[in-house]
């Protein structure tokens, strides 16, 4: 679920002022009972309400009958009035009440027949705030009608729209009673995939970007049937539409994401990660005219060149650690099945040195944390695995050149030579054997401080 932050409706597009807390309730008759009117606990109108639905109704209804071609013209007093109801059904009591006034029913009428993309945004969002419960979330998925045209809206071609309707399934996929029903939907309609491919190739809105990411992240770690599906997705000849390639759609997100959404960014490298541990994932990023070597460069780029600059690592691992965790995995996960399309002794000295410099700032934290702030900081522990198991596949490839050229370019000191090999002489033992006899080919001083310390 969102945050409460997340949920107000967006005033992007709205004449309307902005809303910085929630709404008071609006003047009622001295006849209406203020218990009665009252909405559960709150102070919310239940009048108001019916009163402010209804007249939407009548709005849309009568713009219908008049036939017009042209969109439907949302005035301020309405658009803020409908906000409020935005704003309103954040409240359970509210969103409870809404459930039992079938505000579901007419809303999606509403989305059926709206012809004005805010109207359209706001009754999405409404919904979304519904479902943020469980118990109106699974009444609101029941209905079969609003399942097919949530679904259908992801062809929609306003950002807003788009990013409360994805923000609506994210909310209904994360809930576990209902999240089977929204993935065998998704499974059964074909365009969920092409369209949401789509707006993660073509889209510019990094909010946009960020919220298709997490729902597709999301969908693809519940289901990874449907992520088989969709990763091997062709459209059948004749059809008019071109073959859908989530992989490299995922990749066009992620250099959109890369200077402007770390958070983003991250999330892009997880789905790619996820990617990588289905066998259909692998033979499309193995082959030789797949995307493999082009995602095997932007991650690349990424690591050396926008997170371990060689005065800025200590405070990346404190603050993007999380990315370089899915970069590292999806690296390595590529590494393992780049013969088609590179030499794995192409790997570049700058991500060699990385891992090495990684290695020892995790070294250093080790020894100079306690041993309870060690084992809370599980983010580092498994940057830390994935680096030396990423640097343990890579070492049979290091030459006697390339050891010359990471000690010469200043990748191998001292310090990360013994860093490295302090994780990998256990586990790794063949990597570490390789790597000792290299280095004695080359700085025999350094290999004999090596040996000294770790025993073959």
């Amino acid at each position: 679920m969102d945050a409460a932050g997340d949920n107000s409706p967006s005033s992007e597009g709205s004449q309307s002022p902005e809303l910085d807390r929630n709404p008071s309730p609006p003047p009622t008759s001295q006849e209406v009972d203020e218990d009665v009117d009252a909405i559960g606990e709150t102070v919310y109108s239940k009048h108001w309400l019916f009163s402010t639905l209804t007249r939407l109704i009548q709005m849309v209804t009568q713009h219908a009958e008049e036939a017009s071609s042209g969109p439907m013209d949302l005035s301020d007093d309405d658009e803020e009035d409908l906000c409020r109801v935005w704003d309103m059904a954040m409240d359970k009591d509210v969103a409870g009440f809404l459930q039992e006034f079938r505000a579901t029913d007419i809303l999606l009428g509403v989305i059926a027949k709206s012809q004005c993309p805010r109207l359209t945004e706001i009754c999405v969002g409404i919904l979304g705030n519904i479902a943020c419960f469980p118990e109106t979330c699974l009444t609101l998925s029941q209905n079969e009608d609003l399942g097919e045209v949530l679904l259908l809206l992801l062809g929609d071609t306003d950002p807003q729209t788009l990013l409360e309707t994805c923000r609506l399934l994210l909310t209904c996929v994360s809930q576990k009673d209902v999240s089977s029903l929204w993935l065998e939907r998704m499974q059964q309609q074909p365009s969920v995939c092409s369209n949401l491919c789509f707006i993660i190739s073509s889209s510019t809105n990094s909010d946009l970007l960020e919220k298709v990411g997490e729902l597709v992240d999301k969908v693809f770690d519940l289901d990874e049937g449907l992520m088989r599906t969709w990763i091997t997705l062709k459209s059948h000849p004749g059809d008019g539409e071109s073959c859908v390639d989530v992989a490299s759609c995922l990749l066009e997100a992620a250099k959109q994401l890369r200077s402007e959404s770390p958070n983003g960014l991250e999330i892009y490298l997880h789905i790619l990660q996820l990617l990588t541990t289905i066998t259909e994932g692998i033979q499309i990023f193995g082959a030789a005219d797949g995307p493999g070597k082009s995602i095997w460069n932007f991650v690349c780029e990424v690591v050396c060149e926008d997170l371990c600059q060689t005065d800025d690592l200590p405070v990346v691992l404190q603050e993007q650690r999380g990315i370089l965790v899915q970069a590292f995995a999806v690296l390595q996960a590529l590494y393992k099945c780049q013969d088609q399309w590179s030499s794995k002794g192409d790997i570049s000295l700058t991500l060699i040195g990385t891992l090495l410099r990684v290695l020892h700032f995790h070294s250093e934290y080790e020894n100079t944390c306690t041993e309870e702030e060690y084992s809370k900081d599980q983010q580092l522990q498994t940057l830390a695995e994935l680096s030396t198991e990423f640097l343990a596949d890579i070492s049979p490839e290091i030459s006697k050149e390339i050891m010359a050229e990471l000690i010469k370019g200043g990748y191998l000191t001292e310090k990360t030579c013994l860093a490295a090999a302090g994780t990998l002489h256990i586990s790794f033992a063949t990597s570490f054997q390789h790597l000792s006899l290299m280095l004695s080919e080359v700085d025999p001083g350094l290999a004999g401080k090596l040996k000294k310390q770790f025993p073959v």
